[in-house]
């Protein structure tokens, strides 16, 4: 039974939603536009990050590290495969599944691609101080706890 609330009026503005939601869409609108001449995308991140930290993986615990489907991480690999900032050969103890590692281009890049995405970080909180960067995290953090412990 949902709680019983009283009624009142919605103004998008003043929800944290809104916010969260118009802040997201501008951080990603500035990332993909200095990752896209490295050759990355803000959506391959997990796999680029799991695989700069580790030897080859499995598809499988890429999928995880990413929390997408399977079949998600299967086209953003063959995607990032066919752009050469992966490569996959098979894997030894798995005859039907492959391992996936980056290319020497795509390692190379990586620190230039970290630089760009410290620099939107700063650009988005310039004027925090670091205690107020601090509590922005502790805060979205929360949320991000909250909605997935409602899903």
């Amino acid at each position: 039974m949902q709680h019983e609330r009283k009624a009142r009026p919605w103004n998008p503005e003043s929800t944290s939603a809104y916010w969260i939601n118009r802040a997201s869409r501008l951080l990603m609108r500035l990332h993909e536009a200095r990752l896209r001449p490295l050759g990355f995308g803000m959506s391959q991140l997990p796999v680029l990050i799991a695989l700069e930290d580790g030897g080859p993986l499995p598809q499988k615990t890429l999928a995880e590290l990413a929390r997408v489907e399977q079949p998600t991480m299967a086209e953003m690999l063959a995607r990032m495969e066919r752009d050469g900032v992966i490569r996959r050969e098979p894997n030894p103890e798995d005859k039907r599944g492959s391992l996936t590692s980056l290319t020497s281009q795509s390692r190379a890049r990586l620190p230039e691609a970290k630089a760009a995405l410290l620099l939107g970080e700063d650009e988005a909180t310039a004027g925090f101080t670091q205690k107020e960067k601090a509590l922005l995290r502790e805060l979205l953090q929360r949320v991000v706890q909250n909605l997935e412990t409602e899903g």
